[in-house]
């Protein structure tokens, strides 16, 4: 009939103008939904919160003080007072050399000392007859009963006398020293403690032969107060400063997080690889953590309040270093595909600073049988 289209021709108009315009009306998703049954899949909500940001470090744990002690005193070990890993106070005697010899010599050396103020006594009684024969002899010359020969010699004797007194006295002064020097001496053949700490290592016994030039007899550390060294990268040095916080973990202790300060800032950056080494205080009462292990922390530069986040997994093709990602959207039962900046990272979250607003809700599971456009089916849900 003249006017009117046959019903197959209609038909195959219609088709036309779906493939012309795939895009109206939704034909595209209708046809994949027809074609593929919805895909099961977890999601999250887009939500706020405050972040940390920071550096990223590793480094490794040491005393902030430790000794390597020697002896100072030559001679043979004849007592050791303590034991691998014993407390100490500062003071308390590690070992004891023989120093019987050296106390012979001290016995001599006073003996020596006695000696010289005896003889200084003698010297000063002398000194005193020469004055008192001075004075006379003066009075003498003046009743005109000696001459003045005799009033020169009375002078002479005097002088004679001041001089062995001042002999004298320079060799008590002389015994007093080497009293002193022997006693000081003799004193380090009792090595103690230099601090309040821990034996970590006894490397000496008793027999053995020490001295100036002989091995390191003890270690000893105070691990109350550990330095956590680390480098940083020179392009976050505008970031660092004195008196940040470190957060830190090691796999010596599972689950536990622990805290530091920076205090020291190298000045000069390695050529090697560009960075600035720091060094953190780390307080350490009770002794828990020990010198020499390795850590993974965190130097908290800032924070921010109310920034957007999602879980690590809602993004795919993630790239921190250019801070670019995707993350599937949730658009009714449909799939959307938006590409995101990211920002800082908090734990299993990242910020996303742009790409997605408050309460949408990405898929955290299940993504990587996704398309754009794909319809799915929700099996969970979840949230920050």
């Amino acid at each position: 009939m003249k006017g009117k289209i046959p019903a197959c021709a209609a038909a195959l108009l219609i088709l036309a103008a779906a493939a012309v315009c795939p895009g109206c009306g939704g034909a595209e998703d209708g046809a994949r939904a027809a074609g593929k049954p919805p895909v099961p899949v977890e999601t999250a909500t887009v939500t706020t919160g405050d972040v940390e940001e920071g550096i990223d470090v590793v480094g490794t744990l040491s005393s902030r003080y430790q000794a390597e002690i020697k002896s100072d005193y030559g001679g043979v070990v004849s007592k050791i007072h303590v034991h691998d890993w014993a407390r100490v106070r500062k003071g308390d005697p590690l070992l004891t050399v023989d120093a019987r010899e050296g106390e012979l010599a001290l016995q001599k050396s006073k003996a020596a000392l006695e000696m010289a103020k005896a003889g200084l006594l003698e010297a000063e009684a002398a000194g005193n007859r020469a004055d008192r024969e001075y004075d006379r002899a003066l009075r003498l010359l003046e009743a005109g009963l000696i001459t003045r020969q005799g009033l020169d010699d009375a002078q002479t004797l005097r002088e004679a006398a001041a001089a062995r007194i001042a002999a004298a006295n320079a060799q008590v002064l002389a015994a007093r020293e080497d009293v002193a020097q022997i006693s000081m001496r003799l004193s380090k053949a009792v090595i103690r403690a230099p601090f309040d700490g821990t034996v970590s290592e006894r490397l000496v016994n008793v027999g053995d032969l020490v001295g100036e030039m002989q091995k390191v007899v003890f270690r000893v550390v105070d691990n109350r107060t550990l330095e956590l060294t680390a480098t940083v990268p020179s392009m976050s040095m505008a970031s660092l400063r004195a008196g940040l916080p470190l957060l830190f973990a090691t796999d010596a202790f599972p689950g536990r997080e622990f805290r530091g300060k920076i205090t020291w800032i190298n000045p000069s950056v390695s050529p090697g690889d560009r960075s600035v080494r720091v060094i953190a205080e780390v307080p350490n009462d009770p002794e828990v953590l020990r010198g020499g292990l390795f850590v993974k922390g965190r130097i908290v530069t800032g924070s921010r309040k109310g920034v957007l986040l999602v879980p690590r997994a809602a993004l795919g093709g993630w790239d921190p270093a250019s801070f670019k990602g995707e993350a599937f959207v949730v658009d009714g039962n449909v799939a959307r595909r938006r590409g995101v900046r990211t920002g800082a990272v908090h734990g299993d979250f990242v910020e996303v600073a742009e790409g997605l607003r408050p309460g949408e809700r990405v898929i955290t599971r299940g993504s990587f049988n996704v398309k754009d456009g794909d319809a799915l089916k929700v099996a969970a849900a979840g949230g920050k």
